[in-house]
């Protein structure tokens, strides 16, 4: 693992992930902070009552424990502030509604997380927000589809299943020429590969049920906002009330100690496995940033310090038009992979993607793409388990 950005502390991110966000000697020595359960919080009086003139008021706020993991994430960031919310998809809605109103008109990456794009047809064109759908190869050409109400650019790189790469910091320098602010969900790269306000990003949002986390056993969301926008994210957070638990935060920040150690075996895992997928010949192409042969690398190289354990192929249909069918027996035949949603957690998972939303960039059409998920077990038992994997589908 790499030196951290902080010119002022010159030590290693593993190192900065295991002292980041609490000091043992601020309770006592103990090396964990405490897991604060509260709602209700007491005043000493009634005048510091009336001017919530103590650092904690009610739990929805902060308590000891979720203070630890955003400061933390803060360090990692570069952020000026971090709130916790309930899950990725709720730091994502939350960081949208925090900045759009009726009337405004949002840029969004046509390879979006899945959920959110239901959230921009539903709950946003409700509100009276204009939602438009951008190619994420479209780079500083962006600035064509501005408008005088286009408040916000929300991007995703890698893109989600498809892993676009985008150039940030590009569509950043557009975005702010128009006055609009730039949202990004860095849940692949996580700050340690990528920091997006380093790169021009306003508000940089993770899911930290994945890398974070690590273990498949917590919801979180965190969203890190620079200066200039962090009072209007924390006043929507408040009205919102939406906060993570003491437990939760608790789970995600012992997660964050070893997270930089896990991505290292994520990474070196997936390209093991990415590269042993393209000499296969019932393999279309893998979609990987990480690869040469993928059309968005140099982007990725440019940029990013590391690859996530997540990608996917095109499994090649062979003689058969029912793509569902073939990567359904495709599936079928692991026994190590898990047949699950989410990722960054310690097993291995696979699922079949489905396009069928996209508006702008097209699904493959040479066969069913797949979607990897891997994990910390022992690569060539991964190679094994694909191995089945295409045996049992070869008969389809």
């Amino acid at each position: 693992m790499t030196k951290n950005d902080n010119p002022a502390d010159p030590t290693g991110l593993n190192t900065q992930l295991v002292r980041a966000g609490y000091d043992p000697f601020d309770y006592h020595g103990f090396i964990n902070p405490p897991k604060v359960h509260a709602s209700t919080v007491l005043f000493p009086d009634a005048q510091t009552m009336e001017r919530h003139g103590q650092k904690y008021t009610y739990a929805t706020r902060g308590t000891p424990t979720t203070d630890a993991l955003c400061d933390a994430i803060n360090e990692l960031e570069g952020a000026a502030g971090t709130i916790l919310v309930p899950s990725g998809l709720a730091a994502v809605t939350t960081a949208l509604l925090a900045y759009l109103s009726p009337g405004d008109h949002a840029l969004i990456v046509d390879s979006v997380y899945g959920n959110v794009r239901q959230f921009c047809d539903t709950m946003l064109s409700r509100f009276g927000v204009e939602v438009q759908y951008y190619d994420p190869l479209i780079g500083r050409d962006v600035e064509a589809l501005f408008r005088a109400n286009t408040k916000l650019v929300h991007t995703e790189a890698p893109g989600s299943n498809t892993f676009e790469m985008q150039d940030i910091p590009a569509i950043a320098e557009v975005a702010h020429r128009h006055d609009a602010v730039v949202t990004m969900d860095n849940t692949w790269a996580t700050p340690l590969f990528f920091k997006p306000l380093d790169a021009g990003v306003d508000v940089s949002i993770q899911a930290s049920t994945k890398y974070p986390a690590g273990h498949a056993d917590v919801l979180m969301g965190s969203i890190s906002a620079n200066a200039r926008h962090w009072r209007a994210l924390k006043r929507a957070n408040a009205a919102l009330g939406f906060c993570g638990t003491p437990d939760d935060a608790y789970q995600v920040l012992r997660g964050l100690r070893t997270m930089g150690v896990r991505l290292e075996r994520h990474q070196a895992n997936g390209l093991a496995v990415a590269k042993w997928l393209e000499g296969r010949s019932d393999v279309v192409r893998v979609l990987h940033p990480a690869l040469e042969s993928f059309p968005g690398h140099a982007l990725w190289r440019r940029d990013f310090k590391g690859a996530g354990g997540v990608f996917s192929f095109v499994l090649a249909a062979g003689q058969t038009t029912d793509f569902k069918r073939k990567a359904q027996s495709f599936l079928d035949g692991f026994s190590l992979f898990g047949l699950g949603y989410s990722w960054g957690g310690y097993q291995s998972l696979a699922l079949h993607v489905d396009l069928s939303d996209r508006t702008v960039t097209p699904a493959p059409v040479e066969g069913p793409l797949i979607r990897l998920q891997i994990g910390l077990e022992d690569v060539e038992d991964l190679i094994a388990d694909l191995e089945r994997a295409f045996a049992a589908s070869s008969t389809v």
